[in-house]
């Protein structure tokens, strides 16, 4: 139960408060919110069962501003409790933030514009999953997105593998995919604006076949152009593109002795 200092007071739940969080950052509109839920409460004395019916003044949520964008440390941690590692549990809350999958085909089994919640504004949106061979030998998971009609769409591995530190100790990976898509005639697949970044635990770069993973998909509202340094975080090349310039030696000027 929230109660504040005006006077006024609600019964919410985790679905509610997760609701209000995401619309806080403007990715829903909260005038047109339908309620999965109807929190209620039972009196303790009567046994009355109490609910949101007879609120005249509904919650008005949370500022602007207020939103779930959790660190690559901090979904380190979700990580780690999904799997039950370290003694750590789930957040009683945390399936209302990162939903999982459980499809067969993991994140891979819908074109990402289909996966729960997600939104084309700029938006992220992180689900559980486990990653799946792409083949029956070797460890190259699947990427491609089977049973779309838009041709070929499948995940691209872009930049380098980056490792996650937590309390100065590598805890995981993460990986940076970018979705391209080509036609049903064929031709050259073109890159979109969906970006997906995937993380997983353990030492090895390759993520473990029916391990639990973390992926964080958006939509970008730009096409990210090539050689620019953007919101994806994709290394630069270490080495300079400044080209480089011979020094010159600065010609000496002798002067002439003033005329007598």
């Amino acid at each position: 139960m929230c109660s504040f200092s005006f006077g006024s007071t609600w019964l919410v739940d985790k679905s509610r408060i997760a609701t209000k969080i995401k619309c806080a950052s403007g990715a829903c509109d909260p005038e047109k919110i339908k309620w999965k839920s109807n929190p209620t409460r039972a009196c303790p004395k009567c046994q009355h069962v109490i609910d949101n019916s007879d609120v005249v003044q509904e919650w008005p949520g949370l500022p602007k501003g207020v939103k779930f964008d959790p660190s690559d440390e901090e979904l380190m941690w979700h990580l780690l409790a999904k799997a039950g590692l370290h003694n750590l549990r789930p957040h009683p809350f945390v399936d209302e933030f990162i939903y999982t999958l459980e499809e067969g085909d993991g994140i891979c089994y819908t074109h990402p514009q289909n996966l729960p919640g997600v939104k084309q504004d700029g938006s992220a949106s992180h689900f559980f999953h486990r990653p799946i061979k792409a083949y029956n030998t070797g460890n190259r998971k699947r990427r491609k997105i089977l049973g779309e009609d838009f041709g070929d769409v499948r995940w691209h591995k872009t930049g380098r593998t980056k490792p996650v530190m937590l309390d100065g100790v590598q805890t995981g990976y993460k990986k940076i995919m970018v979705l391209y898509m080509s036609t049903v005639r064929g031709g050259k697949a073109e890159k979109t604006n969906w970006v997906m970044h995937q993380y997983h635990l353990g030492i090895e770069e390759d993520e473990k076949d029916g391990q639990y993973v973390i992926s964080k998909v958006s939509y970008q509202q730009q096409q990210v152009k090539v050689g620019e340094q953007n919101d994806l975080n994709i290394p630069e090349n270490t080495e300079s593109t400044i080209p480089k310039v011979d020094p010159v030696t600065p010609k000496s000027v002798t002067t002439e002795p003033p005329r007598t």
